[in-house]
């Protein structure tokens, strides 16, 4: 029913396209609510997935960035945080897709690569949508997309999605998802080999519950790994810029730019999904 009333909310106020799944009508079958949605295509790791985890083109990361934040932009203005914001959650609003020859430099072998036939998105799932006025639960977000304030426990609002949309645009333009962690630990530790430090300020903040991965006042790590395979898996990550670059090397600059206004660490630093819209990787023709 909370999803049933923030889609309502949503297709109530939508006066452009928002990029948000629509809802024909709902109802209650013997205790199950039902609700019927206009029919899309897959979502952007279903696509991912059945290609192998070949990335997206710049282009088409561009596209899908440009969709997804102005849906956002459209749920924040209206006090609306998604919360739960992941590929599996965008989907394409056609399974139409081109086959591409992709020649590999090993060897004359030549594969082929799916690429969808429009950039065309929406997003879905708004099950876990909170309202900026109401209690916050302690924990939201989908693990590999959680922003850091919410695992140090100092609270979460719209800033929250805009962190697990840089996730998403990272994860487009390398085919894998940038934390592939499912411990907070390694998480923060694989946040600060990305990212850099954490800020001082944030750390001293941390509820009891968090203080216990950090050592006057610096992240426990390597000490407080649990494995040697969960440090190899922090080592293997690089900087940023050093990740999107081997993927996107004609917008590089622009893009790396957009992303590190997105993963600030301080939420309040982080762009608003409008001003992201306004970043020059956006003005970039295709």
């Amino acid at each position: 029913m909370i999803e049933i009333d923030v889609l309502q909310r949503l297709a109530k106020y939508d006066k452009k396209e928002s990029h948000c799944v629509k809802m024909h009508r709902w109802f209650d079958y013997r205790n199950h609510i039902c609700i019927v949605f206009e029919k899309l295509g897959p979502s952007l790791f279903d696509f991912l997935k059945r290609n192998k985890y070949s990335p997206f083109p710049v282009d088409l990361v561009r596209e899908f960035g440009r969709q997804l934040l102005e849906s956002v932009a459209y749920m924040h203005d209206l006090r609306l945080i998604h919360t739960d914001l992941k590929p599996e959650n965008i989907l394409l609003v056609s399974s139409e897709f081109v086959k591409l020859p992709v020649c590999k430099k090993t060897s004359d072998e030549t594969n082929s690569r799916c690429l969808p036939k429009s950039s065309a998105i929406k997003l879905i799932d708004f099950g876990s949508t909170a309202f900026d006025s109401q209690l916050h639960s302690s924990i939201v977000s989908t693990r590999h997309y959680r922003a850091p304030e919410i695992i140090l426990g100092l609270g979460w609002t719209h800033s929250c999605d805009i962190w697990s949309v840089g996730c998403i645009l990272v994860e487009l333009c390398t085919g894998e998802a940038l934390f592939q962690t499912h411990e907070n630990l390694e998480h923060l530790a694989m946040m600060e080999r990305v990212l850099g430090p954490l800020p001082e300020h944030m750390i001293q903040k941390a509820t009891k519950g968090a203080e216990k991965y950090f050592r006057r006042s610096r992240l426990n790590w390597p000490e407080g790994a649990v494995s040697r395979d969960s440090i190899r898996a922090v080592r293997k990550l690089d900087l940023l810029k050093n990740l999107v670059s081997r993927h996107a090397d004609s917008s590089r600059s622009s893009l790396v730019n957009l992303l590190h206004g997105l993963l600030k660490f301080e939420p309040s630093e982080r762009l608003t999904a409008r001003e992201a819209l306004e970043h020059p990787f956006f003005k970039e023709p295709a």
